[in-house]
């Protein structure tokens, strides 16, 4: 252990003793290693980004049907079970699904049409960027239709359903509390979010029907339940909205999903990543021979040394050691080289596009696990390239040295 400890200590002197073919050979491996690692760190940073675009909008979960359709209470309660929908509600005709909203608190009144949508608990889309109504006397407008009811959350706004019945005009008003505004890129259309509940009093209404729920007059509603025309579903993650579609398709639907932009995200993933690996697989190789060649040099020239130490006690098990412990000292300077090397570069590339780029994003990023993944795998190459140099030292015959000396 005594004379193994002297070969490595011997073996770091020499190594800094010859510092300029020391500083080439951690160069060297800086400037293989540091290109590759901000390869990955763009395609990492790159397609993190727009995969996490892609989860965290809810609108690239939805699963919309084109057209109308009749889908019973047990479609819905066999679908909403399934392990890739994370929210399923349904929708009711979209003639009937409107109503005249009007802000009556300031001293100008402002009135608009807006389309309702159903929401429940769960909904993705207001779970982010708004709030659930908590009953049916909440409702949840977009931006575009808050802005032209000039309204605050809190305030009251009153919706006004009419229908005409036996040639006769009639109408019915609502007071509902503004919960919560969802912003532009969530929802662009003129529309209130409200429960079922009231969005299937409005449509049975229009149609005639009272509503004990909301003391509407008409005639009782038919026994039993109905079918909906629609429905707005929300798929669990961005990889069940193919298999979501798929299945719905089955069915005869025709269904509008934003799949093909997700395809085109995880293409973009496997291209980016045949690229680096075919980048990496030349690069390694290219390392990989010279550091050998290196290694094999500074062997041939230290053969005499070497055969020296064989001389004065040292086993062949221990000198072996010698190029060893300088690969490895390579590749942990080299790594460390690269490693800072890629941090500024790192810092440089996303300051350069930070405008372009939310808070928390990154054009380039990778994490530590990948940096030491990155330093075992060159000190497993180092190693490997100073497998057959350490061969040609054991090969030494300590006779060779004595004639040569």
């Amino acid at each position: 252990m005594h004379r193994l400890k002297t070969i490595i200590r011997l073996s770091l002197y020499d190594y800094v003793h010859e510092r300029l073919l020391t500083i080439c050979a951690v160069m060297g491996l800086a400037a293989i290693l540091a290109p590759l690692l901000v390869l990955f760190g763009v395609k990492s940073g790159i397609i993190n980004t727009m995969v996490d675009r892609l989860v965290k909008d809810p609108r690239n979960l939805e699963v919309s049907p084109i057209g109308s359709g009749r889908y019973s209470p047990e479609w819905f309660s066999t679908e909403g079970k399934l392990p890739e929908v994370a929210f399923l509600i349904p929708q009711t005709r979209s003639i009937a699904a409107n109503m005249l909203l009007s802000n009556l608190e300031n001293k100008r009144s402002y009135t608009l049409a807006v389309d309702l949508i159903p929401t429940d608990e769960g909904d993705p889309l207001l779970e982010k960027w708004g709030k659930i109504p908590k009953n049916n006397k909440e409702v949840v407008l977009s931006a575009s239709a808050a802005r032209k009811l000039n309204m605050q959350i809190g305030q009251i706004v009153t919706g006004r359903v009419g229908r005409s019945l036996a040639g006769k005009k009639e109408q019915v008003t609502i007071d509902l509390k503004l919960a919560a505004i969802l912003p532009i890129e969530a929802f662009s259309r003129d529309a209130a979010f409200v429960r079922l509940d009231l969005l299937k009093a409005t449509e049975n209404y229009r149609d005639g029907f009272s509503s004990k729920l909301f003391s509407w007059p008409g005639k009782s509603p038919p026994a039993g339940t109905s079918d909906y025309p629609s429905f707005r579903l929300y798929a669990r993650s961005i990889y069940d909205v193919s298999v979501l579609r798929d299945r719905l398709e089955s069915q005869g639907l025709e269904i509008y999903t934003r799949a093909e932009e997700i395809e085109i995200v995880h293409s973009l993933d496997q291209s980016f990543s045949l690229i680096f690996k075919i980048i990496a697989i030349v690069a390694v190789c290219g390392y990989f021979a010279s550091m050998a060649s290196n290694i094999l040099a500074n062997v041939n020239r230290k053969k005499r040394h070497l055969g020296i130490a064989g001389l004065i006690g040292f086993s062949t098990k221990n000198i072996i050691w010698f190029p060893i412990v300088q690969a490895v000292a390579t590749s942990i300077l080299g790594t460390g080289l690269a490693t800072c090397l890629y941090l500024i570069s790192e810092l440089v590339i996303n300051r350069l596009f930070a405008d372009y780029i939310s808070k928390g994003e990154h054009v380039c990023k990778i994490s530590i696990n990948h940096i030491m993944i990155a330093f075992i795998l060159t000190v497993f190459l180092s190693i490997l390239a100073s497998g057959y140099a350490a061969f040609q030292v054991a090969k030494i015959e300590p006779s060779k040295v004595i004639r040569d000396i």
